[in-house]
């Protein structure tokens, strides 16, 4: 099974530490190209700050940061490990810095990366990349409920709910556990409601929470 993590959409995050501002931006990218061009618009639209601090993580591929002129160690690295922590790559992300005459020591400046790569990432969102099973499921009103704890329960994910007669789920469910999830569907349902196969996809979908 092939699955990697991906941040879900672009973000910017502002935030004030003993008077130096932080602003932090992260990108889904797919090549070093790409995220070399992020980091190169960021630095232009904030030519005037003290820092433009940047990691980027290419899946299958480099993986570059830069302190840019902080004290080695206390930006870059820092913010990358927040990636890694997380799993997520294909990411760029670039922190930028107005500094506000107070230091913060090697110690601060760890913490505010950090926390400027972390706020930005949860503010873009964490995608899972990976083979589904899209599946239509027909019910009542009377099982919705109980169908979608299902749906949840074998790690799948709902696509749209068409309200008519009764209730049509569109769900994707992860390939490796979609036949379990018809077979569990028909049993627990005493053979009432039952999954229709529309397709695969290898595509990203947000995780929630």
């Amino acid at each position: 099974m092939t699955e990697y993590f991906v941040p879900t959409r672009p973000s910017e995050t502002e935030f004030t530490e003993k008077r130096s501002t932080f602003i932090g931006h992260v990108w889904p990218v797919e090549t070093e190209e790409e995220a070399r061009a992020r980091i190169d618009e960021t630095r232009k639209k904030y030519h005037d700050a003290r820092h433009n601090c940047w990691c980027y993580l290419i899946k299958d591929g480099p993986v570059r940061y830069s302190d840019d002129g902080e004290p080695q160690g206390t930006a870059g690295q820092p913010m990358l490990n927040v990636f890694q922590k997380e799993k997520v790559v294909n990411v760029c992300c670039v922190a930028t810095r107005y500094f506000g005459g107070v230091l913060l020591g090697a110690g601060g400046l760890v913490r505010a990366y950090t926390q400027s790569a972390k706020d930005a990432l949860d503010a873009a969102g964490i995608s899972v990349v990976r083979r589904w099973v899209a599946m239509e499921v027909p019910c009542s009103y009377a099982r919705f409920e109980e169908v979608r704890r299902m749906v949840l329960r074998f790690g799948g994910v709902e696509e749209n709910i068409d309200y008519g007669a009764d209730v049509l789920l569109s769900v994707l469910i992860p390939e490796e556990r979609a036949a379990e999830f018809s077979a569990h569907l028909v049993d627990a349902t005493a053979g009432t409601i039952e999954a229709m196969e529309a397709g695969e996809a290898f595509r990203a979908v947000p995780l929630k929470g």
